[in-house]
């Protein structure tokens, strides 16, 4: 009897046949998952490293890939980042109270127009960033940037990094921005760009896949170089340098200067102000993040003229009402608009003389 007992207790403790197929699905991803943490980290006790650095790590474990765990992780970085800064900007357009600070108060985008720029933002960033970025891990490897490894750098050098990659961007952006204003290459790519005179911030990557390309390469190839020389960067400052720059390019195209603007802290800084007139003006101002190339090249002289008239004209109505300043620079934006008009007219009628000739 005691031994029929057992038996059947023995029975009633064996696992269900039904369950065995689920049961050797999980041993076999406890394996694999084993094996890739065995291949990226080998022994790794993660007890010692902070949460964001184990989150990582497991990321990394979990996909088994290397590359499609970065390629997926960067892709999904720059549209959470790139929607999640415009959304702000799209709710201020639709609120009144905000026109004071509105830089071309008359030009409020409609809903139609956010719409065609994000449906032009997305056919971009599907057709040429993410091939990109899905290839940059390999790159990275070829440059001996760490992607899967932690720890993470420190603050303290992570920041200088970026802020040299702020840099070379710049200057980059400057000489390919104002190359991209040539005939038939403005003509048949950059044009696209310059559709809104008044920009906003869906339309930061509002491109022709080939701009997108061609001024894309300033922002990766900054610290594939920086890598190259020092062997010494990690993919997570990449992606703080990323997440600033798209930041940056957003709120350049806002056309809104606020009172509490970075470019009102940081004089060097250029802001909405400053390249919200390069596309009411079509000329002047080709920088992205700081003055100093337009400066130094006198490609502001026009801006410069700008500022001087506005002030000089708020100086001689000091008594004027807030409704005759806003009248009075209103005519004065009107004026520069024209005169780029005048000029973006000219450069295609270049580029159409240039073709004929060819």
């Amino acid at each position: 009897e005691r031994l029929e007992q057992a038996s059947k207790g023995s029975d009633s403790l064996s696992f269900p046949h039904h369950h065995l197929p689920q049961l050797s699905s999980a041993m076999a991803f406890n394996s694999t998952a084993s094996a890739h943490m065995a291949s990226l980290y080998g022994t790794t006790d993660f007890s010692s490293y902070s949460w964001l650095e184990q989150k990582w790590a497991a990321w990394y474990i979990y996909m088994g890939n290397p590359i499609l765990a970065t390629g997926l992780m960067s892709f999904l970085l720059h549209e959470i980042v790139y929607f999640g800064r415009c959304i702000p900007w799209v709710i201020i357009d639709s609120i009144p109270y905000f026109r004071r600070w509105k830089l071309q108060a008359n030009k409020i985008p409609t809903a139609k127009e956010q719409w065609e720029c994000t449906k032009q933002v997305l056919f971009s960033h599907f057709m040429v960033e993410l091939p990109v970025i899905w290839l940059f891990h390999p790159m990275a490897e070829v440059f001996g940037m760490r992607t899967y490894e932690i720890p993470f750098p420190p603050l303290k050098e992570m920041l200088p990094q970026v802020f040299l990659f702020f840099v070379f961007e710049d200057m980059f952006h400057y000489f390919a921005h104002q190359a991209l204003h040539y005939g038939p290459l403005y003509k048949h790519i950059h044009k696209i760009h310059h559709k809104y005179s008044a920009p906003f911030g869906l339309a930061a990557e509002y491109a022709h896949p080939a701009e997108v390309a061609i001024l894309g390469t300033g922002t990766i190839a900054g610290p594939l170089l920086y890598c190259m020389i020092t062997s010494n960067l990690h993919i997570v400052t990449m992606y703080l340098w990323i997440v600033l720059r798209l930041f940056q390019a957003v709120d350049a195209h806002s056309g809104y200067d606020f009172p509490w603007s970075l470019q009102h802290i940081v004089p060097f800084w250029s802001g909405a102000e400053h390249h919200d007139f390069h596309h009411m003006a079509f000329t002047n101002n080709y920088s992205t993040s700081f003055r100093w190339c337009d400066r130094i090249f006198g490609t502001d002289d026009k801006y410069r003229i700008y500022r001087a008239r506005v002030e000089a004209a708020k100086k001689s109505m000091a008594n004027a009402s807030k409704a005759d300043h806003d009248e009075l620079e209103r005519k004065l934006m009107a004026e520069v608009e024209a005169e780029g008009l005048l000029a973006e007219a000219e450069v295609i009628r270049n580029a159409e003389k240039s073709t004929k000739r060819d």
